[in-house]
């Protein structure tokens, strides 16, 4: 699996919004495009990947299925459902997009009807989602972690989620930051404003650099042509230790996406 570092998000994108937004993105040159079933907006997605010159083995394409479908009998109709919205035979990557509420379907049965749907040729990979350092080794244990290609996690400067970093790291497994810009907050944070007055950057540029430095992969999403230019120059700022380290200290455990369904973090 080659997933792009700096992918294209498209959480609460609508209608030709999202079509917009994704057809803008891969001409500007995003390959890595992430939507899910509860989004509502893989058909829009689809439609932006049709629409787009660019050929589909060139695009990196993630979709995640929503709790509902977790049992064994549900996901893999719930995934050929999701490729018929895209209009793609198979996606590259496919996330259990949250461990299912009070553990109604385990993670043992969850993952091993995803692991046979990767097997059925419906998607290239399989990952996890919103799934803290226990029940991600519960996945581990299910399915072993060669066949975890991420964790997608919320992950900012105000939630770095270490622990969950460090267990992933432990057990090689990648993990992909969502909701990177914390809202937008990290626009008027005057440690992050500072120094992007230094490179000539924008905050937001400065936070996906370092998230990009960390290794993570990221998928900020926006509806303005500028701002999509702007987050896939990010992958060329390079920031100094001490610049990183400025950002690793505004830690402050901000959860922004906390669910009555989620799982206990950590």
């Amino acid at each position: 699996m080659h997933m792009p570092q700096l992918g294209l998000g498209t959480f609460r994108l609508q209608g030709q919004a999202a079509i917009d937004s994704v057809r803008t993105g891969l001409e500007l040159g995003y390959r890595h495009i992430d939507t899910a079933q509860i989004y509502g907006n893989e058909a829009e997605v689809g439609q932006a990947l049709r629409d787009a010159r660019v050929a589909r083995r060139e695009v990196f394409v993630t979709t995640k299925i929503w709790t509902e479908h977790l049992a064994a009998e549900r996901l893999a109709p719930s995934l050929k459902d999701s490729l018929h919205k895209l209009g793609v035979e198979q996606v590259d990557l496919t996330l259990i997009h949250w461990p299912s509420p009070a553990n109604a379907v385990p993670v043992a049965e969850a993952m091993a009807a995803l692991l046979a749907a990767r097997d059925a040729g419906l998607t290239g990979a399989i990952g996890i989602s919103n799934f803290p350092p226990a029940l991600m080794r519960e996945a581990i244990a299910a399915v072993g972690a060669a066949n975890i290609a991420t964790n997608q996690v919320e992950l900012h400067p105000y939630l770095q989620n270490r622990a969950l970093a460090d267990a992933a790291r432990a057990a090689g497994i990648h993990v992909t930051a969502y909701m990177p810009l914390a809202y937008g907050k990290v626009i008027d944070d005057q440690a992050i404003r500072a120094i992007a007055r230094q490179h000539d950057a924008t905050p937001a540029q400065v936070t996906l650099a370092w998230l990009l430095a960390k290794g993570y992969a990221v998928i900020p999403s926006s509806t303005r042509r500028e701002h999509l230019a702007g987050n896939l120059a990010a992958a060329r700022l390079a920031l100094d230790a001490g610049e990183l380290a400025a950002l690793d200290a505004l830690d402050r455990g901000e959860r922004l996406v906390n669910p009555d369904f989620a799982p206990a973090w950590d």
